[in-house]
Protein backbone atom coordinates (compact mmCIF):
# COMPACT_ATOMS: atom_id res chain seq x y z
CA UNK A 1 0.00 0.00 0.00
CA UNK A 2 1.40 3.38 -0.97
CA UNK A 3 2.22 5.73 1.88
CA UNK A 4 0.16 8.87 2.35
CA UNK A 5 1.39 12.25 3.48
CA UNK A 6 2.79 13.03 6.92
CA UNK A 7 0.44 15.97 7.33
CA UNK A 8 -2.55 13.68 6.76
CA UNK A 9 -1.38 10.97 9.17
CA UNK A 10 0.11 13.23 11.84
CA UNK A 11 -1.61 14.32 15.04
CA UNK A 12 -1.74 18.00 14.10
CA UNK A 13 -5.54 17.96 14.24
CA UNK A 14 -5.29 17.77 18.02
CA UNK A 15 -7.98 15.13 18.24
CA UNK A 16 -6.10 13.37 21.05
CA UNK A 17 -7.05 16.20 23.44
CA UNK A 18 -9.41 15.63 26.38
CA UNK A 19 -11.56 18.33 24.79
CA UNK A 20 -12.36 16.02 21.87
CA UNK A 21 -12.36 12.88 24.04
CA UNK A 22 -15.33 14.35 25.89
CA UNK A 23 -17.19 14.76 22.63
CA UNK A 24 -16.51 11.11 21.79
CA UNK A 25 -17.90 10.03 25.17
CA UNK A 26 -21.07 11.97 24.41
CA UNK A 27 -21.38 10.63 20.86
CA UNK A 28 -21.17 7.01 22.04
CA UNK A 29 -23.82 7.51 24.74
CA UNK A 30 -25.83 10.71 24.13
CA UNK A 31 -28.47 11.77 26.63
CA UNK A 32 -32.11 11.63 25.56
CA UNK A 33 -34.95 12.38 28.01
CA UNK A 34 -36.86 9.19 27.17
CA UNK A 35 -34.69 6.94 25.01
CA UNK A 36 -31.44 7.35 26.95
CA UNK A 37 -32.05 9.18 30.26
CA UNK A 38 -28.77 7.91 31.73
CA UNK A 39 -26.69 9.11 28.77
CA UNK A 40 -23.98 11.74 28.75
CA UNK A 41 -25.23 15.34 28.61
CA UNK A 42 -23.31 17.53 26.18
CA UNK A 43 -21.90 20.52 28.07
CA UNK A 44 -18.73 20.76 26.01
CA UNK A 45 -20.28 22.33 22.90
CA UNK A 46 -20.53 26.13 22.77
CA UNK A 47 -23.77 26.46 20.84
CA UNK A 48 -26.44 29.12 21.20
CA UNK A 49 -29.76 27.26 21.01
CA UNK A 50 -31.87 29.64 23.07
CA UNK A 51 -33.54 31.62 20.25
CA UNK A 52 -34.40 29.11 17.54
CA UNK A 53 -38.12 29.59 18.15
CA UNK A 54 -37.62 33.25 17.32
CA UNK A 55 -35.71 32.46 14.11
CA UNK A 56 -38.17 29.78 13.01
CA UNK A 57 -41.04 32.23 13.40
CA UNK A 58 -39.27 34.73 11.14
CA UNK A 59 -38.60 32.02 8.54
CA UNK A 60 -42.27 31.06 8.47
CA UNK A 61 -43.19 34.70 7.92
CA UNK A 62 -40.54 35.21 5.20
CA UNK A 63 -40.59 32.15 2.90
CA UNK A 64 -38.94 34.26 0.16
CA UNK A 65 -35.68 33.96 2.11
CA UNK A 66 -35.37 30.38 0.84
CA UNK A 67 -34.95 29.57 -2.84
CA UNK A 68 -36.69 26.24 -2.18
CA UNK A 69 -40.14 27.76 -1.64
CA UNK A 70 -42.81 28.98 -4.05
CA UNK A 71 -42.12 32.54 -2.88
CA UNK A 72 -38.35 32.27 -3.39
CA UNK A 73 -37.98 29.95 -6.37
CA UNK A 74 -37.62 32.86 -8.80
CA UNK A 75 -34.13 33.38 -7.31
CA UNK A 76 -33.18 29.74 -7.73
CA UNK A 77 -31.40 29.91 -11.07
CA UNK A 78 -29.24 32.95 -10.39
CA UNK A 79 -28.33 31.58 -6.94
CA UNK A 80 -27.52 28.10 -8.21
CA UNK A 81 -25.23 29.31 -10.99
CA UNK A 82 -21.54 30.18 -10.52
CA UNK A 83 -20.70 32.84 -7.96
CA UNK A 84 -17.16 34.25 -7.75
CA UNK A 85 -15.21 34.23 -4.52
CA UNK A 86 -16.05 37.82 -3.68
CA UNK A 87 -19.46 36.69 -2.48
CA UNK A 88 -22.92 37.98 -3.31
CA UNK A 89 -22.89 41.80 -2.84
CA UNK A 90 -26.07 41.75 -0.75
CA UNK A 91 -24.49 39.17 1.55
CA UNK A 92 -21.34 41.24 2.15
CA UNK A 93 -23.39 44.38 2.73
CA UNK A 94 -25.71 42.63 5.20
CA UNK A 95 -22.83 41.05 7.15
CA UNK A 96 -20.94 44.36 7.33
CA UNK A 97 -24.09 46.08 8.62
CA UNK A 98 -24.70 43.32 11.19
CA UNK A 99 -21.12 43.51 12.46
CA UNK A 100 -21.61 47.21 13.09
CA UNK A 101 -24.99 46.69 14.75
CA UNK A 102 -23.76 44.16 17.32
CA UNK A 103 -21.02 46.65 18.22
CA UNK A 104 -23.61 49.30 19.00
CA UNK A 105 -23.24 51.04 15.61
CA UNK A 106 -20.20 52.79 17.05
CA UNK A 107 -18.12 51.69 14.07
CA UNK A 108 -18.85 50.94 10.43
CA UNK A 109 -17.45 48.07 8.37
CA UNK A 110 -16.66 48.24 4.66
CA UNK A 111 -18.46 45.48 2.67
CA UNK A 112 -15.54 45.41 0.24
CA UNK A 113 -13.29 44.16 3.06
CA UNK A 114 -15.62 41.26 3.94
CA UNK A 115 -13.90 38.00 2.97
CA UNK A 116 -15.91 34.83 3.54
CA UNK A 117 -14.67 31.43 4.64
CA UNK A 118 -15.92 28.09 5.89
CA UNK A 119 -16.66 29.14 9.46
CA UNK A 120 -14.25 30.70 11.93
CA UNK A 121 -12.06 27.59 11.55
CA UNK A 122 -11.44 28.41 7.89
CA UNK A 123 -11.06 32.11 8.68
CA UNK A 124 -8.32 31.50 11.24
CA UNK A 125 -6.41 29.18 8.95
CA UNK A 126 -6.73 31.69 6.12
CA UNK A 127 -5.28 34.47 8.28
CA UNK A 128 -2.45 32.21 9.43
CA UNK A 129 -1.56 31.38 5.82
CA UNK A 130 -1.57 35.08 4.94
CA UNK A 131 0.51 36.34 7.85
CA UNK A 132 3.09 33.68 8.69
CA UNK A 133 5.38 31.08 7.13
CA UNK A 134 5.93 27.57 8.52
CA UNK A 135 7.97 27.70 11.73
CA UNK A 136 6.91 31.25 12.57
CA UNK A 137 4.53 31.81 15.46
CA UNK A 138 1.63 33.69 17.04
CA UNK A 139 1.37 34.64 20.70
CA UNK A 140 -1.89 33.37 22.25
CA UNK A 141 -3.00 34.23 25.82
CA UNK A 142 -4.06 31.28 27.95
CA UNK A 143 -6.48 29.72 28.49
CA UNK A 144 -7.51 29.52 24.83
CA UNK A 145 -9.86 27.52 22.60
CA UNK A 146 -8.39 24.03 21.94
CA UNK A 147 -9.38 24.20 18.27
CA UNK A 148 -6.75 26.89 17.66
CA UNK A 149 -4.10 24.15 17.71
CA UNK A 150 -5.86 22.67 14.70
CA UNK A 151 -7.07 25.82 12.98
CA UNK A 152 -3.82 27.76 12.98
CA UNK A 153 -1.15 25.03 13.13
CA UNK A 154 -2.14 21.81 11.43
CA UNK A 155 -1.86 22.61 7.73
CA UNK A 156 0.03 25.91 7.94
CA UNK A 157 3.07 24.78 9.93
CA UNK A 158 2.68 27.86 12.13
CA UNK A 159 3.43 27.58 15.86
CA UNK A 160 1.52 28.96 18.86
CA UNK A 161 3.40 30.46 21.82
CA UNK A 162 1.32 30.67 25.02
CA UNK A 163 1.08 33.92 26.97
CA UNK A 164 0.53 32.69 30.52
CA UNK A 165 -2.37 34.33 32.35
CA UNK A 166 -3.48 33.20 35.81
CA UNK A 167 -6.37 33.38 38.25
CA UNK A 168 -4.64 35.88 40.54
CA UNK A 169 -5.96 38.69 38.31
CA UNK A 170 -8.89 36.77 36.76
CA UNK A 171 -6.77 35.64 33.79
CA UNK A 172 -6.44 39.17 32.42
CA UNK A 173 -3.78 39.89 29.80
CA UNK A 174 -0.96 42.12 31.01
CA UNK A 175 1.86 43.80 29.15
CA UNK A 176 4.34 42.00 31.41
CA UNK A 177 2.96 38.61 30.37
CA UNK A 178 3.08 39.61 26.69
CA UNK A 179 6.65 40.87 26.99
CA UNK A 180 7.73 37.72 28.84
CA UNK A 181 6.27 35.38 26.20
CA UNK A 182 7.75 37.46 23.39
CA UNK A 183 11.25 37.45 24.88
CA UNK A 184 11.14 33.70 25.60
CA UNK A 185 10.24 33.10 21.96
CA UNK A 186 13.17 35.26 20.86
CA UNK A 187 15.53 33.31 23.11
CA UNK A 188 14.27 30.12 21.47
CA UNK A 189 14.86 31.63 17.99
CA UNK A 190 11.13 31.60 17.25
CA UNK A 191 9.99 34.47 15.06
CA UNK A 192 6.75 36.00 16.36
CA UNK A 193 4.52 37.28 13.56
CA UNK A 194 1.42 38.20 15.52
CA UNK A 195 -0.77 38.13 18.61
CA UNK A 196 -4.13 36.36 18.61
CA UNK A 197 -6.73 37.46 21.16
CA UNK A 198 -10.24 36.11 21.68
CA UNK A 199 -12.56 38.90 22.72
CA UNK A 200 -14.99 37.99 24.27
CA UNK A 201 -12.94 35.11 25.61
CA UNK A 202 -13.54 31.44 25.05
CA UNK A 203 -13.39 29.84 27.64
CA UNK A 204 -13.53 32.65 30.22
CA UNK A 205 -16.74 34.42 29.18
CA UNK A 206 -15.13 37.80 29.79
CA UNK A 207 -14.05 40.60 27.47
CA UNK A 208 -11.33 43.24 27.50
CA UNK A 209 -11.81 46.84 28.50
CA UNK A 210 -10.70 49.72 26.30
CA UNK A 211 -7.48 50.38 28.22
CA UNK A 212 -6.36 46.75 27.85
CA UNK A 213 -7.04 46.85 24.12
CA UNK A 214 -5.11 50.11 23.78
CA UNK A 215 -2.15 48.54 25.58
CA UNK A 216 -2.32 45.52 23.29
CA UNK A 217 -2.42 47.70 20.17
CA UNK A 218 0.56 49.68 21.44
CA UNK A 219 2.40 46.40 22.05
CA UNK A 220 1.89 45.05 18.52
CA UNK A 221 2.83 48.42 17.03
CA UNK A 222 6.01 48.53 19.07
CA UNK A 223 6.97 44.99 18.01
CA UNK A 224 5.64 45.48 14.44
CA UNK A 225 3.64 42.26 14.61
CA UNK A 226 0.05 41.56 13.57
CA UNK A 227 -3.00 41.60 15.83
CA UNK A 228 -5.77 39.10 15.12
CA UNK A 229 -8.96 39.72 17.05
CA UNK A 230 -11.34 36.78 17.25
CA UNK A 231 -14.67 38.51 17.97
CA UNK A 232 -17.08 35.69 17.20
CA UNK A 233 -18.86 36.11 20.57
CA UNK A 234 -19.44 39.88 20.18
CA UNK A 235 -23.25 39.70 20.42
CA UNK A 236 -23.27 37.28 23.37
CA UNK A 237 -22.42 40.03 25.88
CA UNK A 238 -25.45 39.93 28.18
CA UNK A 239 -24.46 42.29 30.99
CA UNK A 240 -22.85 45.72 31.21
CA UNK A 241 -20.41 47.14 30.37
CA UNK A 242 -20.84 47.11 26.60
CA UNK A 243 -18.50 45.13 24.41
CA UNK A 244 -15.53 47.04 23.00
CA UNK A 245 -14.17 45.97 19.62
CA UNK A 246 -10.67 46.42 18.27
CA UNK A 247 -12.33 48.28 15.40
CA UNK A 248 -13.46 50.98 17.85
CA UNK A 249 -10.14 51.36 19.62
CA UNK A 250 -8.09 51.89 16.47
CA UNK A 251 -10.22 54.97 15.83
CA UNK A 252 -8.86 56.47 19.06
CA UNK A 253 -5.16 55.56 19.00
CA UNK A 254 -2.36 55.95 16.52
CA UNK A 255 -1.49 52.61 15.01
CA UNK A 256 -0.48 50.89 11.82
CA UNK A 257 -3.82 49.60 10.58
CA UNK A 258 -2.08 47.19 8.23
CA UNK A 259 -1.42 45.12 11.36
CA UNK A 260 -5.09 44.80 12.41
CA UNK A 261 -7.33 41.88 11.42
CA UNK A 262 -10.69 40.62 12.74
CA UNK A 263 -12.13 37.11 12.57
CA UNK A 264 -15.91 36.86 12.82
CA UNK A 265 -18.67 34.32 12.17
CA UNK A 266 -22.38 33.75 12.69
CA UNK A 267 -21.88 30.49 14.59
CA UNK A 268 -22.20 31.96 18.08
CA UNK A 269 -23.98 35.31 17.77
CA UNK A 270 -26.77 33.91 15.57
CA UNK A 271 -26.43 30.24 16.55
CA UNK A 272 -25.69 29.07 12.99
CA UNK A 273 -22.55 26.86 13.19
CA UNK A 274 -23.97 24.51 10.56
CA UNK A 275 -24.11 27.28 7.96
CA UNK A 276 -20.29 27.65 8.13
CA UNK A 277 -20.31 31.44 7.74
CA UNK A 278 -16.86 32.72 8.65
CA UNK A 279 -15.50 36.19 7.99
CA UNK A 280 -12.03 37.71 7.72
CA UNK A 281 -12.04 41.49 7.99
CA UNK A 282 -8.58 42.96 7.49
CA UNK A 283 -7.54 46.61 7.41
CA UNK A 284 -4.60 45.53 5.25
CA UNK A 285 -5.33 45.73 1.51
CA UNK A 286 -2.78 43.06 0.60
CA UNK A 287 -4.11 40.64 3.21
CA UNK A 288 -7.68 41.27 2.03
CA UNK A 289 -6.68 40.51 -1.57
CA UNK A 290 -4.72 37.37 -0.67
CA UNK A 291 -7.41 36.08 1.68
CA UNK A 292 -10.06 36.52 -0.99
CA UNK A 293 -8.05 34.31 -3.36
CA UNK A 294 -7.60 31.70 -0.64
CA UNK A 295 -11.33 31.77 0.14
CA UNK A 296 -11.88 29.62 -2.96
CA UNK A 297 -11.08 26.62 -0.73
CA UNK A 298 -13.88 27.35 1.73
CA UNK A 299 -16.68 29.44 0.27
CA UNK A 300 -20.09 29.87 1.85
CA UNK A 301 -22.75 28.35 -0.40
CA UNK A 302 -24.70 30.90 -2.43
CA UNK A 303 -27.96 29.48 -1.06
CA UNK A 304 -26.77 30.25 2.47
CA UNK A 305 -25.56 33.69 1.40
CA UNK A 306 -29.02 34.45 -0.01
CA UNK A 307 -30.79 33.39 3.18
CA UNK A 308 -28.37 35.26 5.45
CA UNK A 309 -28.53 38.42 3.32
CA UNK A 310 -32.32 38.44 3.49
CA UNK A 311 -32.41 37.83 7.24
CA UNK A 312 -29.66 40.27 8.27
CA UNK A 313 -31.15 43.01 6.09
CA UNK A 314 -34.32 42.99 8.18
CA UNK A 315 -33.48 45.68 10.73
CA UNK A 316 -36.55 45.18 12.90
CA UNK A 317 -35.92 41.44 13.21
CA UNK A 318 -32.19 41.81 13.94
CA UNK A 319 -32.73 44.51 16.58
CA UNK A 320 -35.31 42.36 18.34
CA UNK A 321 -33.30 39.16 17.94
CA UNK A 322 -30.09 40.59 19.40
CA UNK A 323 -31.99 42.03 22.39
CA UNK A 324 -33.93 38.82 22.97
CA UNK A 325 -30.82 36.64 22.66
CA UNK A 326 -28.98 38.70 25.25
CA UNK A 327 -31.93 38.59 27.61
CA UNK A 328 -32.22 34.80 27.37
CA UNK A 329 -28.49 34.32 27.79
CA UNK A 330 -28.57 36.58 30.84
CA UNK A 331 -31.41 34.61 32.49
CA UNK A 332 -29.86 31.22 31.72
CA UNK A 333 -26.43 32.31 32.95
CA UNK A 334 -27.84 33.86 36.13
CA UNK A 335 -29.87 30.77 37.03
CA UNK A 336 -27.00 28.44 36.19
CA UNK A 337 -24.36 30.14 38.32
CA UNK A 338 -26.83 30.74 41.17
CA UNK A 339 -27.68 27.05 41.33
CA UNK A 340 -24.01 26.08 41.32
CA UNK A 341 -23.26 28.60 44.05
CA UNK A 342 -25.88 26.97 46.29
CA UNK A 343 -23.94 23.71 46.19
CA UNK A 344 -20.56 25.28 46.80
CA UNK A 345 -19.28 25.67 43.24
CA UNK A 346 -17.77 28.98 42.20
CA UNK A 347 -16.91 30.28 38.76
CA UNK A 348 -15.05 33.19 37.23
CA UNK A 349 -17.22 36.30 37.11
CA UNK A 350 -18.36 36.64 33.50
CA UNK A 351 -20.80 38.58 31.36
CA UNK A 352 -20.44 37.11 27.86
CA UNK A 353 -20.21 33.87 25.94
CA UNK A 354 -22.12 30.61 26.09
CA UNK A 355 -20.25 29.03 29.01
CA UNK A 356 -18.84 29.51 32.47
CA UNK A 357 -15.28 28.91 33.72
CA UNK A 358 -16.02 26.64 36.68
CA UNK A 359 -13.63 26.40 39.62
CA UNK A 360 -13.29 22.86 40.99
CA UNK A 361 -9.81 23.26 42.45
CA UNK A 362 -11.01 22.33 45.93
CA UNK A 363 -12.13 18.92 44.62
CA UNK A 364 -8.67 17.94 43.37
CA UNK A 365 -6.88 15.32 45.43
CA UNK A 366 -3.68 17.22 44.71
CA UNK A 367 -2.83 20.34 42.73
CA UNK A 368 -1.72 18.57 39.55
CA UNK A 369 -3.04 18.14 36.03
CA UNK A 370 -3.10 14.39 36.65
CA UNK A 371 -5.58 15.01 39.47
CA UNK A 372 -7.58 17.28 37.17
CA UNK A 373 -7.85 14.50 34.61
CA UNK A 374 -8.87 12.02 37.30
CA UNK A 375 -11.68 14.34 38.36
CA UNK A 376 -12.68 14.92 34.72
CA UNK A 377 -12.97 11.15 34.13
CA UNK A 378 -15.27 10.84 37.13
CA UNK A 379 -17.46 13.64 35.75
CA UNK A 380 -17.55 12.00 32.30
CA UNK A 381 -17.92 8.35 33.37
CA UNK A 382 -19.98 8.60 36.56
CA UNK A 383 -21.75 11.97 36.58
CA UNK A 384 -22.29 11.59 32.83
CA UNK A 385 -21.57 15.20 31.88
CA UNK A 386 -19.22 16.27 29.12
CA UNK A 387 -17.44 19.28 30.56
CA UNK A 388 -14.02 20.36 29.29
CA UNK A 389 -10.94 20.35 31.56
CA UNK A 390 -8.85 23.50 31.77
CA UNK A 391 -5.71 21.70 30.66
CA UNK A 392 -7.28 21.16 27.23
CA UNK A 393 -7.49 24.97 27.00
CA UNK A 394 -3.79 25.24 27.94
CA UNK A 395 -4.69 26.68 31.34
CA UNK A 396 -1.60 26.68 33.56
CA UNK A 397 -3.57 26.05 36.78
CA UNK A 398 -5.27 22.67 37.35
CA UNK A 399 -8.87 22.51 38.50
CA UNK A 400 -10.72 24.80 36.09
CA UNK A 401 -13.41 23.48 33.74
CA UNK A 402 -15.44 25.05 30.93
CA UNK A 403 -19.17 24.30 31.14
CA UNK A 404 -21.53 25.30 28.32
CA UNK A 405 -25.05 26.35 29.33
CA UNK A 406 -26.80 27.56 26.16
CA UNK A 407 -26.79 24.38 24.05
CA UNK A 408 -29.70 22.60 25.73
CA UNK A 409 -33.34 23.06 26.64
CA UNK A 410 -34.55 23.88 30.15
CA UNK A 411 -35.37 20.29 31.04
CA UNK A 412 -31.93 18.98 30.06
CA UNK A 413 -30.31 21.81 32.00
CA UNK A 414 -32.22 20.80 35.13
CA UNK A 415 -31.11 17.19 34.72
CA UNK A 416 -27.49 18.34 34.34
CA UNK A 417 -27.70 20.55 37.43
CA UNK A 418 -29.29 17.76 39.46
CA UNK A 419 -26.42 15.45 38.50
CA UNK A 420 -23.89 18.06 39.61
CA UNK A 421 -25.85 18.57 42.83
CA UNK A 422 -25.85 14.83 43.61
CA UNK A 423 -22.15 14.60 42.84
CA UNK A 424 -21.36 17.46 45.22
CA UNK A 425 -23.45 15.93 48.01
CA UNK A 426 -21.65 12.62 47.58
CA UNK A 427 -18.27 14.33 47.38
CA UNK A 428 -18.92 16.38 50.53
CA UNK A 429 -19.82 13.20 52.41
CA UNK A 430 -16.50 11.58 51.57
CA UNK A 431 -14.65 14.65 52.86
CA UNK A 432 -16.41 14.76 56.27
CA UNK A 433 -15.13 12.70 59.29
CA UNK A 434 -17.27 9.58 59.92
CA UNK A 435 -18.92 10.80 63.17
CA UNK A 436 -20.11 13.98 61.41
CA UNK A 437 -21.39 12.38 58.23
CA UNK A 438 -24.98 11.79 59.30
CA UNK A 439 -25.41 15.38 60.53
CA UNK A 440 -23.65 16.78 57.45
CA UNK A 441 -25.70 14.68 55.02
CA UNK A 442 -29.03 15.62 56.61
CA UNK A 443 -28.14 19.30 56.97
CA UNK A 444 -26.77 19.67 53.46
CA UNK A 445 -29.66 17.88 51.78
CA UNK A 446 -32.24 19.81 53.80
CA UNK A 447 -30.55 23.13 53.01
CA UNK A 448 -30.28 22.36 49.32
CA UNK A 449 -33.85 21.13 49.16
CA UNK A 450 -35.26 24.30 50.73
CA UNK A 451 -33.22 26.84 48.79
CA UNK A 452 -33.43 25.12 45.44
CA UNK A 453 -37.15 24.44 45.70
CA UNK A 454 -37.79 28.15 46.32
CA UNK A 455 -35.66 29.10 43.33
CA UNK A 456 -37.24 26.37 41.23
CA UNK A 457 -40.70 27.81 41.88
CA UNK A 458 -39.52 31.20 40.64
CA UNK A 459 -37.86 29.62 37.62
CA UNK A 460 -40.89 27.49 36.72
CA UNK A 461 -43.08 30.59 36.67
CA UNK A 462 -40.86 32.36 34.14
CA UNK A 463 -42.48 32.95 30.70
CA UNK A 464 -40.11 30.61 28.85
CA UNK A 465 -40.83 27.72 31.22
CA UNK A 466 -44.59 28.31 31.37
CA UNK A 467 -44.84 28.01 27.62
CA UNK A 468 -46.84 24.91 26.60
CA UNK A 469 -43.87 23.88 24.45
CA UNK A 470 -41.48 23.86 27.42
CA UNK A 471 -40.03 20.34 27.96
CA UNK A 472 -39.77 21.09 31.68
CA UNK A 473 -43.48 21.95 31.98
CA UNK A 474 -44.43 18.91 29.96
CA UNK A 475 -42.31 16.71 32.20
CA UNK A 476 -44.08 18.07 35.31
CA UNK A 477 -47.62 17.68 33.98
Amino acid sequence: MAAISKIATGDGHGENSAYFDGWKAYETNPFHPTDRPDGVIQMGLAENQLCFDFIEKWLMEHPEASICTAEGVSKFKETALFQDYHGIPEFRQAVAKFMGKVRGDRVKFDPDRIVMSGGATGAHEMVAFCLADPGEAFLVPTPYYPGFDRDLRWRTGVELVPVVCDSANDFKITIDSLQSAYHKAQEANIKIKGLLITNPSNPLGTFMDKDTLKNIINFVNEKNIHLIGDEIYAATVFMEPEFVSISEVIEEVECNRDLIHIVYSLSKDMGFPGFRVGIVYSYNDTVTSCARKMSSFGLVSSQTQHLIATMLSNDEFIDTFVAESRERLFKRHKYFIWTLSQIGICSLKSNAGLFIWMDLRKLLKEKTFEAEMDLWRVIIDEVKLNVSPGSSFHCHEPGWFRVCFANMDDYTMEIALSRIRNFMVKNNETMVPPRNKLWRRTSLKLSLSRSLSRKMDDFIMSPSIMSPQSPLLQART
